[in-house]
């Protein structure tokens, strides 16, 4: 296939809605000014992960449309237009002085999603949470002018984030495009296998497992907790403070509820009042 023959129809939405809905993606505490970066930087993240997310493309394709993307970023392919949101956002990028490194990330993470299904352990889950959810992080602190040294603390929060969509997701990632974000030395210390995700509920050994995830997740918020006070920028740490705060909200309400039986998720007023919460506690401890 020649890469430039189908770019108008590059990018694919997969009809998911998971990896950035617990961030509250360029919202009122963020500066106005650089909302639309913000916005624009969305807007390139959802189009790769859609394309490393559909099932109606082959993996090889996939990784042929990812690497169209991180061509327009680095800018060797300045026109296509089936790359126009890697334009905007290497437009983007020139115009905030922001390093082009988190975008690379993500795209080295979504391609690595075409191919790779399985995790054995959990460390080998966060080396890829580093490059698909810690870029995240690490762009609005960049955006905002703040400390590498926040990195640190910023990469547990996002790789936090990022863990909570994988449990939400379990069940359909794996019935969907069959991976599995769950670590399988945790499953087979369990007496588990992957099978166990097409259920319509979940057994005692699967809930055992998701709270031993559930129970690391926890290390890395609270590796977080004190983000938002370092933060020089107040109303990037009201931002942090509120992501935080939905953050342990969720993990709380996966301990309750049952991903394989239902939809866990926060609802509207939990997520505003979640946000709201985190972010005023911020801006009074900050």
């Amino acid at each position: 296939m020649n890469g430039n023959s189908y770019l108008p129809d590059i990018e694919i939405p997969s009809g998911k809605d998971k990896a950035y809905e617990n961030f509250p993606v360029g919202s009122l505490f963020v500066p106005s000014h650089l909302r639309p970066h913000i916005h624009t930087f969305y807007n390139f993240a959802r189009a790769i992960d859609d394309i490393a997310d559909s099932n109606s493309i082959n993996a090889p394709e996939k990784i042929e449309r990812l690497s169209g993307f991180e061509n327009a970023i680095l800018g060797k392919d300045n026109i296509s237009p089936g790359f126009s949101k890697a334009h905007s956002m290497r437009l983007s990028l020139e115009k905030t002085g922001v390093t082009n490194r988190h975008c690379i990330e993500l795209i080295k993470a979504f391609k690595q999603d075409a191919t790779k299904l399985r995790y054995e352990n959990w460390n080998e889950l966060i080396d890829y949470c580093q490059i698909s959810a810690a870029p995240v992080g690490r762009y609005l602190l960049d955006l905002h002018g703040e400390s590498n040294k926040k990195y640190q603390a910023s990469d547990a929060l996002c790789n936090a984030l990022q863990v909570l969509n994988h449990l939400q997701d379990c069940k359909d990632d794996y019935l969907t495009l069959n991976r599995v974000y769950l670590p399988l030395d945790w499953m087979k210390n369990n007496g588990l296998e992957v099978e166990c995700l097409d259920a319509s509920k979940s057994r005692a050994e699967l809930k055992s497992l998701i709270h031993q995830v559930l129970d690391s997740t926890v290390e890395l918020i609270n590796l977080a907790q004190f983000l938002p006070m370092d933060l020089a920028n107040k109303r990037l740490a009201m931002e942090a403070g509120a992501i935080l705060n939905v953050a342990s909200r969720l993990e709380k309400k996966l301990r309750r509820k049952d991903p394989l039986a239902e939809a866990v998720k926060l609802s509207r007023s939990q997520y505003v009042l979640g946000c709201l919460f985190g972010a005023s506690k911020a801006l009074i401890t900050g």
